[in-house]
């Protein structure tokens, strides 16, 4: 039932940052794009990731963001997906520790897309329901 690959259902249209990028930066692409995970690129290849959960508990005020990098805050420690990686790793992944959205990179260690717990709920609710407008 999950055995298709991420490549279907991820976000290939996706928003980073590179480390010196101020966490205004962030917070703005967060704010205007609706999302909740900004990778940080270096050189192509991923190098950390801003989530809103990191935002919030980095403890800086509004007037604070100009002044503080994406690298201050970033996790280094990047879970990633392959654009192979079965749908159903996705979902272990995101439920054995508690993740909501991973990079998908490619051999490069390049970003190619996104995928959220958005994104597999979406694909499971259209395969029960194929009908449904949403």
């Amino acid at each position: 039932m999950m055995n298709e690959t991420v490549a279907t259902i991820m976000k290939t249209e996706v928003y980073t940052v590179n480390p010196t990028n101020t966490l205004a930066d962030v917070f703005g692409l967060m704010k205007e794009h609706k999302i909740h995970h900004v990778p940080v690129i270096e050189n192509n290849k991923l190098v950390g990731i801003i989530t809103t959960y990191d935002m919030l508990k980095s403890n800086h005020k509004h007037d604070e963001l100009a002044s503080v990098n994406a690298n201050e805050i970033m996790t280094k420690k990047v879970a990633t997906l392959e654009p192979s990686s079965k749908i159903g790793t996705a979902a272990e992944v995101f439920l054995e520790h508690r993740f909501h959205g991973l990079p998908v990179v490619n051999e490069n260690h390049e970003v190619v897309g996104m995928v959220t717990t958005h994104d597999v709920l979406s694909y499971e609710f259209r395969k029960e329901y194929p009908h449904n407008p949403w």
